[in-house]
């Protein structure tokens, strides 16, 4: 894993953290922050982050105050999303700005990638509901971002298979990891390795990225 350069953000919540990695000459940015369970140290998070610069795409991951903080339990919703927004205000980026995040790190960024002036959002395994419960869902966060989303989610996600999300969310891809859960890991035995998941991950999001983000008059 290669090392990000770090610095602090203040936040209304205490402070947050920002890993960066740049690319040599960046034509669009993504802003990354992690789940409820865990940190920027996702496989997910850091496979992006490892393969985009080199494709032109800096990556940034935004490390919660309540992580830097070391709890172990994630705050609020509302706190999620006021941080994130002042990881976004400092970074002030000039070139197209993608939100995104995974688990909880993802409904943040369907909440506020919009206001943020994003060009679009990536929600890596969106927790469409609690483990083992269909309702209440949050498929209204989903429908509310209103710009290109790419959903990349595990086949066995407890908090969301691929097919409990409908086909009438317009402006949405979906993307299918193979018996990959929650965590995107994919079992020891199954029909792709470990990094054949996190490749298909990298690649889709890169896909997507030159697509919807690039290739788009709109974008930026």
């Amino acid at each position: 894993m290669k090392k990000a350069s770090v610095r602090t953000v203040a936040t209304p919540h205490g402070e947050g953290r920002l890993h960066t990695r740049r690319a040599n000459r960046p034509i669009a940015t993504l802003l990354l922050s992690h789940g409820a369970g865990g940190g920027v140290d996702a496989r997910d998070l850091w496979a992006l982050a490892d393969a985009l610069p080199a494709q032109g795409f800096s990556v940034v991951l935004f490390e919660q105050p309540w992580r830097v903080a070391g709890r172990k339990i994630a705050t609020a919703p509302p706190t999620l999303d006021v941080a994130l927004t002042c990881a976004a205000d400092a970074m002030r980026v000039r070139t197209p700005l993608v939100v995104g995040g995974r688990s909880a790190g993802a409904r943040s960024a369907a909440r506020t990638a919009r206001s943020l002036g994003a060009s679009g959002c990536l929600a890596l395994s969106f927790p469409l509901h609690a483990p083992g419960r269909a309702e209440p869902t949050r498929l209204p966060e989903l429908r509310s971002v209103g710009l290109p989303t790419l959903v990349v989610q595990g086949e066995r996600d407890a908090m969301g298979r691929p097919e409990e999300f409908p086909g009438d969310l317009g402006g949405l891809d979906l993307v299918v990891v193979p018996g990959a859960d929650h965590g995107l890991k994919v079992p020891a035995r199954g029909d792709i390795s470990q990094d054949e998941a996190m490749g298909i991950v990298v690649e889709s999001t890169l896909e997507w990225l030159v697509r919807e983000i690039v290739g788009n008059p709109r974008a930026g």
